[in-house]
């Protein structure tokens, strides 16, 4: 009998990337959305591995509404805090492994270098605390098989994303103000979703140790070099992005100015880390243009 692979948030942009490359596998996908699995259940955990009986579990379920987490802080813990915590402990009874998702802000964004995995956290919004709470919750109780993956600034052809968004808006502005003193590593929701595959794979093989990995793109750039680049695919003139400073944009939550991970983990898993931001974004940017043509169209 195949392995089971369950699957949370697989209505979401990276679920159902994972679901896809899941597909290539000689194994059983089972996609809970938030309406089929409320992670923060414990009774609902328990009876949905008891009954699946899954070797890996990977959690996509998250609270990614930076803004509205800082006014509602307790709602977004039970997803993003709670919700791991007790996928942790149905995994430690049932002994599954478990890959939990996290974010690059975690950290506090004002680095010169690379984040390595073991840098000190120290978040800066409520959306970021609540994402350390889940890690910390794997982490204390699956210290053997619990798998952090962080990773930033996700697009994909499944959700809406910033590069859908300047497709869109490309169409309908002359120019556009973008910021450029945040930095960063556009990843693609399909890379990620291949690399927790593969993760999760030599977990059962008993081939990688646990702990934290850093999902995100080799390489870095600013959200204005990022729009550039998207403009340029698009076949559009970059000179119609400006540069901007974040006090352009003032939101509820501060957003990390330095949100660059390093990847010297994936070593460790015999695996390289993700590719450059520029290839896999030419790679992607056909389905995603197709799937904001699509959506415009509706």
């Amino acid at each position: 009998m195949s392995p089971v692979w369950l699957v949370t948030g697989a209505a979401g942009m990276l679920g159902r990337d994972v679901l896809a490359r899941l597909a290539g596998e000689s194994v059983t996908a089972v996609a809970a959305n938030r309406v089929a699995l409320d992670i923060a259940d414990p009774a609902l955990v328990h009876a949905a591995l008891e009954f699946h009986r899954p070797a890996v579990v990977v959690n996509c379920a998250a609270w990614t509404a930076v803004d509205d987490a800082e006014s509602q802080e307790e709602a977004a813990l039970r997803v993003n805090g709670t919700g791991p915590e007790v996928l942790a402990a149905a995994c430690r009874e049932h002994g599954v492994v478990l890959l939990q998702v996290s974010t690059d802000y975690v950290f506090a964004g004002d680095a010169q270098k690379p984040y390595p995995e073991d840098a000190a956290a120290g978040p800066r919004s409520a959306y970021g605390r609540t994402k350390l709470a889940g890690e910390r919750a794997v982490l204390d109780t699956l210290p053997d098989t619990g798998f952090i993956v962080r990773t930033a600034w996700l697009y994909g052809a499944y959700g809406p994303n910033f590069v859908r968004t300047m497709i869109k808006l490309e169409g309908v502005k002359d120019a556009l103000d973008v910021v450029d003193d945040q930095r960063g590593q556009p990843t693609w929701t399909a890379d990620l979703a291949d690399r927790l595959v593969r993760l999760g794979q030599a977990a059962l093989a008993g081939a990688v140790p646990a702990g934290i990995y850093h999902g995100t793109s080799g390489g870095q750039t600013t959200w204005f070099g990022f729009t550039r680049e998207i403009f340029r695919l698009l076949g559009a003139d970059p000179a119609r992005v400006r540069p901007t400073t974040s006090g352009a944009f003032v939101r509820p939550a501060p957003r990390p100015a330095f949100s660059v991970l390093g990847h010297d983990r994936w070593a460790a898993a015999g695996m390289e880390p993700i590719r450059d931001w520029r290839v896999a974004l030419a790679e992607a940017f056909p389905a995603l243009l197709a799937a904001e043509r699509h959506s415009s169209q509706r």
